[in-house]
């Protein structure tokens, strides 16, 4: 046993005091010439209050880079920043402006470094960032209760149609479920991928986005599968609502985002399209329990389950929003949709050939079509 964990460490060490070597001799330090350094910034959150504007960067790059000027609508102006200093590679800041910005304007920010690099930010509508007071949290956890749990709650009203018909029913509904889910991934990827663009480049999301989502998925199918086979009836739909409820609270991630900067309708249209396009879940969650009828409670939990995330994705994104963990939750998200897919179809490949029937069938066809459909065309009624 000591000879094993010998021949792990001793590797290690030497690659650590070979790395270590390399980076205090610098040999490659004649190459650099007079160039000047690599800048990068991100702005990663804007907070609108009454003692102005802040935004909360975060610095890329190969040398530490210093905020010199600071414009905003064209005109310098003052600012602190927290903490003060340059600011290394990855390092945040908070910049504090004392400008007068106008309710429902558009503003346009410049900042200048000391090497003469400019970057720009938009405020595309200003209004006041939302304060965490219980009125507030009361008012975003209502919104996440019907964008959420509401539209779940009332998919299940379906169960019993579902469960008064046959063979056919049965693989229609694991069909419209996979479509469903199917929508839901390419959905959230989409999401996760863009949010990644937005984060600080030093972060590398794009390519967090997928391992995370791949490790997500393993995991998963490891722990799903744990006892033995594939999963069926109430633990399918356990596994369903869990990958619901992650792509909910990444979609209560965007709303949240949305609502604090003003980029979001606050009306009964917005929420009445999120409940129109999260009503299909439901049935997907209840789909696989039509052979046998569980209990009311088990109803409620998987409501909850599915629902709930989206409370505090809302929650989460009105006051804490930064786009780099947002990509890493919807790809979370992604990894249990895909998990989801792989069990719901193993259950339908699996009770056609127990019934000597293919499991490509058109009804399997016409289900996933339908699922499908269904996703796009309540999407469409909601805007962000």
């Amino acid at each position: 046993m000591t000879r094993t964990i010998l021949r792990i460490v001793l590797p290690l060490v030497l690659i650590l005091a070979v790395a270590i070597t390399f980076l205090a001799s610098d040999p490659l330090k004649f190459l650099a010439g007079s160039a000047p350094p690599i800048e990068e910034l991100t702005v990663e959150r804007s907070v609108l209050d009454g003692d102005g504007i802040s935004l909360h960067i975060r610095a890329g790059g190969s040398e530490p880079m210093t905020i010199a000027q600071l414009q905003v609508d064209g005109a310098y102006w003052t600012f602190t920043q927290e903490p003060a200093g340059a600011l290394k590679r990855m390092d945040a800041a908070w910049l504090r402006i004392p400008y007068a910005w106008m309710q429902g304007e558009t503003h346009h920010l410049t900042l200048l470094t000391s090497t003469g690099v400019t970057f720009n930010h938009t405020i595309d509508v200003a209004i006041a960032t939302p304060a965490a007071t219980t009125g507030m949290l009361g008012a975003f956890g209502l919104i996440g209760l019907f964008v959420g749990v509401v539209p779940v709650a009332l998919g299940m009203l379906f169960y019993p149609a579902l469960r008064s018909g046959g063979r056919r029913t049965f693989q229609f509904a694991l069909a419209l479920t996979i479509g469903l889910l199917g929508f839901l991934l390419i959905d959230t990827l989409e999401e996760a991928l863009e949010l990644a663009g937005q984060a600080a480049p030093g972060f590398h999301s794009g390519i967090l986005v997928w391992l995370v989502a791949t490790l997500t998925f393993a995991v998963l199918m490891m722990v799903g599968r744990r006892r033995g086979g594939a999963l069926e009836g109430v633990r399918l739909a356990t596994a369903i609502a869990v990958g619901i409820g992650l792509h909910n609270f990444g979609e209560g991630l965007a709303i949240g985002s949305a609502f604090a900067t003003g980029s979001a309708a606050l009306g009964s249209f917005l929420v009445l399209g999120f409940t129109l396009h999260n009503l299909t879940e439901g049935i997907g969650i209840v789909a696989p329990m039509t052979k046998k009828r569980p209990s009311l409670w088990v109803f409620a939990a998987l409501a909850a389950l599915a629902g709930l995330p989206a409370v505090a994705g809302v929650w989460i994104g009105s006051y804490a929003f930064s786009p780099h963990w947002a990509a890493l939750a919807f790809a979370v998200g992604v990894g249990a949709i895909l998990q989801v897919i792989i069990e719901v179809g193993t259950l339908l490949i699996r009770q056609a050939r127990t019934e000597g029937q293919p499991w490509l069938s058109g009804t399997a066809l016409s289900g996933i079509g339908v699922g499908a459909v269904a996703m796009y065309t309540t999407a469409l009624l909601v805007q962000i």
